[in-house]
């Protein structure tokens, strides 16, 4: 028969903390070896107690959940971190998994999902709730969003002087407006026009208008 795992409970709410913590202690394959409420006192916690998994919650004071996990990831690689939280916003969501938790699920999951999530990631798997779960799907399978910024490829200093020169400023104008040497403004639009790969003035003017600039 394999060893319980040994898991930290941490969460800033003392009856869910104990409550949660009285619950895993019921069941055989999980052995509680603390509680913690704060992200620091967990990092201290899982030095001295060496858990296979921590339970993590997200909003706690000193700490939040998301820095620990990240510490602990750097500092306890080998150390599982579930995600157990209220929060189904996409960005804590994505935030707890960047972070390094291989476990997210939401307060109101069931017991048994709650103890499968903790033995799979003892194991080195990666469990999410099923609602979770097809939402991180959702995203990965959108699209990337276009770049809204015209001219991705000019630094903004040359997309400000091509935004200038689409308005019919000459360099010299360009120059008195920025507080640059006209011989700057010149280096700024020749590197504009090599980038844009356009013959000439007039056709980066046409292409900049088109994208929306010079008005």
């Amino acid at each position: 028969m394999s060893e319980p795992v040994g898991v930290l409970v941490v969460d800033d709410h003392p009856v869910f903390r104990e409550g949660f913590a009285a619950l895993l202690a019921s069941i055989d394959e999980v052995r509680v070896l603390g509680t913690a409420s704060t992200g620091a006192e967990a990092l201290v916690k899982v030095a001295a107690l060496a858990p296979d998994v921590v339970v993590m919650d997200v909003q706690m004071p000193e700490l939040d959940g998301i820095e620990a996990t990240r510490r602990l990831a750097a500092e306890h690689p080998d150390v599982g971190v579930v995600v157990l939280t209220m929060s189904e916003e996409d960005a804590t969501i994505f935030d707890a998994v960047r972070a390094g938790a291989r476990g997210y699920l939401l307060k109101g999951a069931e017991p048994d999902e709650v103890v499968r999530a903790v033995t799979t990631v003892a194991a080195g798997g990666v469990v999410f709730g099923a609602v979770l779960a097809s939402r991180i799907a959702e995203f990965f399978a959108r699209p990337p969003a276009p770049d809204q910024t015209p001219f991705p490829e000019l630094s903004p200093r040359e997309r400000e002087v091509l935004d200038l020169v689409a308005t019919g400023l000459t360099n010299g104008q360009i120059a008195a407006r920025l507080f640059l040497s006209q011989k700057t403004v010149r280096n700024h639009v020749s590197a504009v026009l090599q980038k844009l790969q356009a013959a000439d003035r007039a056709a980066a003017i046409i292409r900049a208008r088109d994208a929306g600039l010079g008005r």
